[in-house]
């Protein structure tokens, strides 16, 4: 299988830059898979399971929140605000953040609050199915 270069950046640091067999990323349509020689595109991240195939590696599953894919000239650039690993993922400061997503949202806000508190809620829950999904618990 051909390879092709991807550079993948959460926020506050880079996840993974180097060679990649496969990438599927979590857009508004789906799971949209990208391989070497992929047509050239850019596409909204929701939250959602990312899995990154490397060489000489297993395959990789990383919670991303909302960011962007770009894929040109055999190179892909995945920017998202939040990149976590199962392992890297803290259950308990997780649950948290969707109980109190959950209890902002119950509260009468402005649209702007309430649009801020469904996005916690959203990347908490996508933390907690990640973190459930591939740690056994």
């Amino acid at each position: 299988m051909e390879l092709f270069t991807v550079h993948i950046f959460s926020s506050d640091h880079p996840v993974y830059e180097g060679p990649c067999l496969s990438l599927t990323v979590p857009i508004g349509d789906g799971l949209y898979g990208i391989l070497a020689h992929h047509s050239n595109m850019i596409a909204a991240v929701i939250p959602g399971e990312m899995t990154i195939r490397v060489p000489d590696r297993e395959p990789a599953t990383i919670a991303v929140s909302d960011g962007l894919v770009k894929v040109e000239d055999n190179e892909v650039m995945l920017l998202v605000e939040s990149a976590e690993r199962p392992e890297d993922i803290d259950l308990h400061r997780s649950e948290l953040r969707a109980a109190q997503a959950r209890e902002k949202l119950l509260q009468k806000s402005s649209i702007q609050e309430h649009r801020l508190a469904e996005a916690t809620l959203a990347r908490a829950m996508n933390r907690l199915r990640v973190k459930h999904r591939y740690s056994g618990l």
